[in-house]
């Protein structure tokens, strides 16, 4: 089964805690605090991979988390940092934050690699908190906590040169013939289910070229399979409209082409625009010109007669398309203005009142300072007090209305507001 958007989530590692310890060796007294940091949790890494083909590996594995890093030791020795995690993507990914919608990067150029999320930094060690008036600090702090995303993984196709045209027209059979490629061939409609990419040779030049199934009437609104791959069209650079001129199915090519074209338009103004080749396939069905001259005149192009299944006419369409393509400005990856998650402002915090002789205060540096407190140890208990009083947390309380003997609530913490 071909896939070309999937939902996943990612989580960075958490970063390891720091280590409460006392140096300890014989003969030597009052060793002090040696606790070392935590180590960094692990990144989540997006890496284009041009062997990739479509998203199927995210079917069933849906759900990526970085490695946490490892707590800090004895000895100022800190903890090991996580390992990243690198998730492999077909090129020509686009990487979106599912919430806002914003995209995060283009994975347009093969090794082309996005830092999507960074990993918790590590806590710091009982040695850090070490000071004139603190000589034997008994806690430590925690390391950062990190956040679950929800990532909306898109391809679309990149390739020279896009096939389009009604099912069961012979694009899969010209593909075969005018480059490598061995798509699915059989003689009923929707016998392609996914794009299928060849490389031409036209002398010492080469191009892609990209089948592009599904397309019907109506496929801009969802009709058949086109709604799901319209959106690889728009990574070509020209399009080689198929066309079956032997009516094969009782079919009328003028009808076919002008409906093919309309569902290009009504998708993106930019596909309208762009340029095209028109080919007239089957032509060994013909028993005489009136059919092409009737397409000529109706259409009012210079369409290009071929059979592919016998390759009749694929040597001038294949120098038809590279005197096109050679004109024409390479593939650009799409201008977009870069998401990227805000880092936790650790500066900030607000009080609000809850009910009567109640208040909250809760933000980033409460989260922070959160991380080093340790409820059943009076040391760590004092030092999260002192940080309050300097921070301007308790004068905000006041400000706020607190009094003596109301309750304040902090994360999980609850303490009782006193002068």
């Amino acid at each position: 089964m071909f896939i070309d958007k999937v939902k996943i989530f990612i989580k960075p590692g958490n970063g390891g805690d720091g280590a409460v310890s006392f140096y300890t060796e014989k003969y030597v007294a009052k060793g002090g605090p040696d606790g070392g940091d935590g180590g960094k949790g692990g990144d989540i890494v997006f890496l284009a991979d041009d062997r990739k083909t479509s998203l199927a590996d995210f079917r069933f594995t849906q759900a990526f988390r970085a490695e946490d890093g490892a707590r800090g030791s004895s000895t100022y020795c800190h903890g090991k940092g996580g390992k990243d995690l690198v998730i492999k993507v077909p090129r020509g990914t686009i990487i979106r934050d599912e919430e806002t919608g914003g995209i995060l990067a283009d994975m347009f150029a093969d090794g082309a690699s996005l830092t999507a999320i960074r990993g918790g930094t590590g806590g710091k060690g009982n040695a850090r908190f070490k000071s004139s008036r603190r000589q034997t600090p008994t806690f430590a702090q925690m390391g950062v906590k990190t956040e679950e995303k929800a990532i909306i993984l898109e391809l679309k196709t990149i390739a020279d040169v896009g096939l389009v045209g009604f099912p069961n027209v012979g694009k899969s059979t010209l593909l075969s013939v005018i480059s490598s490629a061995r798509p699915k061939i059989a003689n009923y409609h929707f016998t392609t289910l996914s794009p299928v990419l060849g490389i031409v040779q036209y002398y010492d030049h080469y191009f892609t070229v990209a089948d592009i199934p599904g397309l019907i009437e109506g496929a801009a609104d969802g009709a058949g399979l086109g709604h799901d791959f319209l959106r690889h069209i728009e990574r070509t650079r020209l399009i080689v409209h198929v066309i079956d001129i032997g009516s094969a199915d009782g079919r009328d090519p003028v009808k076919d082409y002008r409906a093919i074209n309309a569902e290009l338009k009504k998708y993106s103004e930019v596909l309208s625009c762009a340029p095209q080749i028109v080919v007239l396939n089957k032509c060994d069905l013909l028993s005489d010109e009136k059919p092409v001259l009737r397409f000529k005149k109706l259409t009012k192009t210079e369409p290009i007669k071929i059979t592919g299944a016998i390759a009749e006419g694929t040597d001038a369409l294949i120098a038809a398309i590279y005197e096109v393509l050679k004109d024409l400005p390479p593939l650009k990856p799409l201008e977009f203005e870069p998401f990227e998650y805000a880092e936790r402002d650790t500066s900030e915090f607000d009080v609000v009142k809850i009910g009567e002789g109640e208040f909250e205060v809760f933000g980033g540096m409460i989260d922070e300072l959160a991380r080093n407190v340790t409820l059943n140890n009076p040391d760590s208990l004092r030092f999260f007090h002192k940080r309050l009083k300097e921070e301007g947390v308790l004068k905000s309380l006041r400000r706020h209305g607190v009094k003596n003997g109301d309750t304040v609530h902090m994360l999980d913490i609850e303490f009782e507001y006193t002068e």
